[in-house]
């Protein structure tokens, strides 16, 4: 690493009766692009910062290059006291300058003047984002950067964040949008903070093997306590490694689904049998929504499953939440029908927030009070059900008001899980949850027998999760897509317009030919059939020098090595990108035969 331009050596914090963290030691260089990555309740917020001069640490040395501008975009923009988004923009001693504040808002589609006091929550981040980058930081410390972005904003992001010619340590539950970026890694466990030089595309694997090598350590020195403090590690390990079985389950309940729909870009299900008719949930026939002269829906049809997964995904104002409550019932098409099941019973996690209010205990929020309870029908005590979702047992009595809000999220999906239902309505459920988590909620979504309608900008937890996807591009057309978000944007990009994205105006062209009709040569044929082996090659390639890599000491003890591994690992992915994309062209081509 390069001499660093901000530093924190014995970093210590104080909170409540207890060190928070203690000893820590932060380097940051010029160019470095660190994921800051721990547990909600960690203390990734207050330790952002604490690098950053927000607050003042109980011990330890700050030292900073003389002239350094350090910029934090927090979580949540404080407009109290300012009339408008651009008041708060450019207030401050460290206003920027007008004109490059009005060019970076163009570009993200905020309108500065709007009020601050009836502005959305994704206007208020965006008007953060605005003041953040116009101030021209040196390091640029980003906290939960994507939450309340649509997908537009965050690719918007993404490119920014590319060409920038600072440092920035970044906080993200997005695991695209991290591994997109980073090149290192800040792991901040229980205390300690570990540092790899691997991006986030390399943190499962390394983490690994840091718990690999704690569980052998602890064996060695039958440390049976030091073993039974570790029982959330070890089940997030374990989760890891069964969401990879779900993950081939989901792919092939997308096999399945496709076969069930018409012609690409249909949304008419073939649905034949009496059995396949009776799984029904939801039937809409060309239904209609407008606002005004404003088409928001035009003419959808679909038919949506018992087990289905639906993600819901477009820029912000395309008509995502307009087409969630046409699918629940809460609002009416204007032209259309939609039918639904009479068993229908939904649970609507967004609607059930109220019931999180300070004053009450979890017990009280779980169980209304209670040591048991009924999840599906299965009677659990509270303790261990807490421990499925992650929290320590003895916070059954804590107060809502003292978790964090990831915690607070986490808490909320542990009550509505436990309530029977058979449709399951998603809002962003993403946002303020840690990757552990975020793992946590896949598990259960895959496990849920009911049918689940997920409306996100995740773009990694909608491939992970959905079977449908349902992409609206702010025109009333709704693209019936099956598989996730990527299986979506291959869809749809021979329609997009060439030349660079636009957050406010995106344009689509018109849809292209029908594929033409040509007989697989041998080459092609015998490429079409060992690809996929060569595929999973490559990506076990990469997993074994990706773990190599996570090596701490490996850069210092044999920097040739280190740099011969990066080469290897970027060789590779670029051969399994090219293979990837021969088989998907060859699929469509063998499609195209009959």
């Amino acid at each position: 690493m390069a001499a660093p331009i901000l530093s924190y050596e014995g970093l210590g914090l104080v909170q409540g009766s207890g060190w928070l963290f203690r000893g820590l030691d932060i380097h940051i260089g010029q160019r470095d692009r660190l994921a800051l990555i721990g547990r909600n309740g960690a203390g990734k917020t207050t330790l952002l910062k604490l690098i950053g001069g927000k607050i003042d640490a109980d011990e330890g040395r700050r030292t900073i290059v003389p002239g350094t501008r350090v910029i934090i975009l927090e979580q949540e923009p404080d407009l109290r006291g300012v009339a408008t988004l651009r008041d708060y923009v450019m207030g401050g001693d460290d206003a920027p300058i007008d004109y490059e504040a009005d060019a970076i808002a163009d570009q993200l589609g905020i309108d500065l003047d709007r009020e601050a006091a009836s502005a959305s929550g994704g206007e208020r981040r965006r008007a953060a984002i605005v003041r953040a980058l116009a101030q021209d930081p040196d390091v640029l410390l980003l906290d939960e950067p994507t939450n309340h972005l649509d997908i537009a904003a965050i690719e918007w992001l993404e490119d920014w964040l590319k060409r920038f010619h600072g440092a920035f340590v970044v906080i993200s539950h997005d695991r695209t949008f991290l591994t997109r970026l980073t090149k290192q890694t800040l792991w901040l466990d229980r205390g300690a903070i570990r540092r790899a030089e691997i991006g986030f595309g390399g943190f499962d694997a390394w983490t690994e093997q840091v718990y690999a090598d704690e569980a052998r350590n602890a064996e060695r020195l039958d440390a049976k306590l030091k073993l039974e403090e570790h029982w959330l590690l070890r089940g997030v390990t374990g989760r890891r490694k069964r969401n990879q079985g779900r993950l081939t389950k989901l792919i092939e309940m997308r096999a399945e689904r496709a076969a069930m729909m018409g012609p690409q870009g249909s949304a008419n299900l073939v649905t034949g049998t009496d059995d396949a008719r009776s799984k029904i949930v939801i039937d809409a026939k060309g239904i209609s929504k407008r606002f005004g002269e404003r088409t928001i829906i035009d003419n959808l049809t679909l038919r949506v499953a018992r087990r289905d997964r639906i993600g819901i995904v477009g820029r912000n104002g395309a008509g995502k939440s307009t087409l969630l409550k046409l699918l629940t019932g809460e609002l009416e098409p204007d032209s259309g029908s939609i039918r639904f099941a009479k068993t229908l019973d939904a649970v609507v996690i967004d609607q059930q927030r109220s019931l999180m209010a300070p004053e009450k205990t979890v017990r009280e929020v779980v169980t209304d009070g209670g040591d048991w309870i009924d999840v599906l029908g299965v009677r659990k005590h509270l303790h261990g059900y807490l421990k499925e979702f992650l929290f320590d047992p003895s916070m059954a009595d804590a107060k809502i008001g003292s978790l964090s809000g990831g915690e607070r999220s986490r808490l909320l999906l542990a009550r509505e899980f436990a309530r029977p239902s058979n449709l399951l309505v998603l809002d962003e459920p993403t946002n303020d949850l840690d990757l552990e988590t975020l793992d946590l909620l896949q598990e259960v979504i895959g496990d849920y027998d009911g049918t689940v309608l997920i409306v996100s900008h995740d773009r990694d937890f909608l491939d992970r999760t959905v079977t449908i996807t349902l992409g609206l591009d702010g025109s009333g057309t709704v693209d019936v897509v099956a598989g996730g978000y990527e299986d979506w944007e291959r869809q749809r990009a021979p329609r997009a317009a060439t030349g660079k994205r636009s957050v406010i105006k995106p344009q689509v062209a018109p849809p292209p030919p029908p594929p033409v009709r040509v007989k697989l040569s041998y080459k092609d044929q015998r490429d079409l059939d060992n690809l996929p082996q060569e595929i999973e090659r490559l990506e076990a390639q990469i997993a074994r020098d990706e773990q190599t890599l996570a090596d701490p000491d490996l850069f210092t003890r044999d920097p040739k090595r280190f740099d011969a591994l990066m080469q290897a690992i970027a060789t590779a992915r670029a051969t399994k990108e090219a293979a990837e994309l021969r088989w998907l062209a060859l699929a469509e081509m063998a499609e195209g035969t009959g």
